[in-house]
């Protein structure tokens, strides 16, 4: 790992930036579906703070709050694009998620189906929701 991406992650402020290089790094073929992704997640927190940090992933975040504020990430690992969420986004929309590939905190898109827009923006509102809760 470089040295500047090393020294960004152990940081505790958030430096925007770097989510277009991230997603024009990606596969062609990913790159609309994250781009969806993006979309999304600013349309539910248009003035958040959007970085490259943690694992080197685009993620979101307000100052203030736990956990650097970050409330949202996207990341691409063949055959998905991925939204990583806070796990109470997640288990509270367990049912629409039944026929997605999930972790505790991660939902799964695969490439080959249109990304549900409704669906993101509604995890993306329960996690910052989640975030709101759990004030430093």
């Amino acid at each position: 790992m470089n040295e500047k991406i090393s020294t960004k992650m152990k940081s505790k402020s958030i430096v925007p930036g770097g989510v277009k290089e991230y997603i024009k790094a990606c596969p062609a073929e990913a790159r609309m579906s994250l781009n969806e992704i993006r979309a999304a997640i600013h349309e539910v927190a248009p003035d958040a703070v959007e970085t490259v940090s943690y694992f080197n992933i685009p993620g979101y975040s307000y100052e203030g709050f736990e956990y650097n504020g970050m409330f949202a990430w996207f990341s691409f690992k063949a055959p998905f694009v991925r939204l990583h969420i806070r796990p109470y986004a997640l288990a509270t929309l367990k049912r629409e998620l039944e026929k997605f590939v999930k972790t505790r905190a991660i939902v799964s898109f695969p490439l080959s189906a249109p990304i549900p827009k409704t669906l993101v923006k509604r995890l993306v509102r329960a996690s910052l929701k989640d975030m709101k809760s759990l004030k430093k």
